[in-house]
């Protein structure tokens, strides 16, 4: 659930309520974080959501990481 503000996009800018988060690397080698409302079909790419790792397996770290940041239900 994100807090006040929502979460902002690269493609729709601030996308609010129950969401999905994804984490994946990208064929670069660049952990991406991705955000849907639940249950729907698009995905979008948080903004600031991309960066170089230098172990795609450190991508687990950077999801709970950002995932215990976005979840704010209380505010």
């Amino acid at each position: 659930m994100a807090g006040p503000g929502g979460v902002m996009t690269d493609e729709v800018g601030v996308i609010t309520g129950e969401l999905t988060l994804r984490t994946e690397v990208d064929a670069a080698g660049a952990v991406v974080v991705w955000v849907q409302y639940k249950d729907a079909e698009e995905w979008y790419v948080v903004t600031g959501g991309r960066a170089q790792v230098r172990e795609p397996a450190d991508a687990a770290a950077i999801h709970a990481v950002v995932a215990g940041i976005l979840n704010r239900p209380e505010g």
